[in-house]
């Protein structure tokens, strides 16, 4: 048995692995943001237990079963009011479950396979929901969303898996002169001193774009295909409606989905979110730069 801390977003991680043979190489994407200093008089936002071997044979009912990303999650609420959530991958196997209480603050994940490749599927996909949904009261909120940096600051472009976010970052990184790709799947933003700061995380996607960096967010441009290129900067209301699909949450569980609007709305109020309709060409990219950019 041994225990690793982590930061990721700004937030203390603590994992427990309990079994032999079972332990952080099952998460390579986490190295960046180890902790190699002892922790001391600051809570975890989470601890999650590595049990291999452990079972929930308690009571529970059902939610419903969700997709995500070709993924599904069977998640079940137990009597003390926290939850059960099974894994499958995208082949439907059941993986593993993670078992947390209602703040997910102690968690613990088992695992349903043997291949290494499905255990570290339930394992990264276990640390995901916990930190979003821990997270969700401390004015943080991990988005479905592609981030570029270009002169200090992040700019998060968000749509529908497949809808082209990726390349549309991808563009401004080819196109505009000193840009960087911060994360391509799921960035963390959270409120600091009353402004929206962007971190980078150990999700990516299918990118392996795993930085432990940070920027403030410079704008947030929800993207669509169009025939021609065009963007305009969206009201407050109408922010909200578009962000809310590409915040993880739990819209079931009160206390998570408020705790994500707060944020939500937290973001709206400091920063431009746009909508960019587009074709994939570099004419997009220097039109929405030159829109959204921060100009100090």
């Amino acid at each position: 048995m041994y225990t690793k801390h982590y930061r990721v977003g700004g937030h203390l991680l603590e994992i427990i692995f309990v079994n032999d043979g079972v332990g952080d190489e099952l998460i390579p994407s986490f190295r960046p943001f180890v902790l190699t200093e002892p922790v001391a008089d600051e809570q975890p936002l989470f601890t999650l237990t590595v049990d291999a071997d452990s079972r929930y044979d308690g009571p529970r009912d059902e939610v419903g079963q969700f997709d995500g990303s070709g993924n599904n999650y069977g998640v079940y609420q137990v009597p003390d009011g926290g939850y059960y959530i099974e894994i499958s991958n995208p082949a439907q196997k059941l993986c593993g479950a993670l078992l947390a209480d209602k703040g997910f603050v102690h968690c613990r994940v088992s695992f349903m396979a043997d291949e290494a490749s499905n255990r570290a599927f339930a394992l990264n996909n276990s640390l995901m929901m916990a930190y979003a949904f821990a997270a969700s009261g401390h004015q943080t909120v991990l988005m479905h969303a592609s981030v570029i940096r270009k002169d200090g600051y992040g700019y998060l472009m968000t749509a529908p898996s497949g809808t082209g976010k990726s390349t549309h970052t991808f563009l401004w990184y080819k196109n505009i002169p000193g840009c960087d790709l911060m994360n391509d799947d799921n960035p963390v933003v959270r409120i600091v001193d009353g402004q929206p700061i962007i971190y980078g995380t150990p999700w990516s996607g299918k990118t392996p774009c795993y930085r432990n960096i940070q920027a403030p967010v410079g704008a947030i441009v929800r993207i669509q295909q169009r025939k021609q290129n065009e963007i305009r900067r969206m009201r407050p209301v109408e922010s909200l409606a578009q962000l809310l699909p590409a915040a993880s949450s739990m819209k079931w569980d009160e206390s998570v989905y408020m705790g994500v609007c707060d944020t939500l709305s937290a973001i709206i109020s400091k920063v431009g979110i746009y909508e960019l309709g587009c074709l994939p060409d570099a004419d997009a990219a220097w039109l929405c730069y030159k829109t959204v950019k921060v100009t100090d």
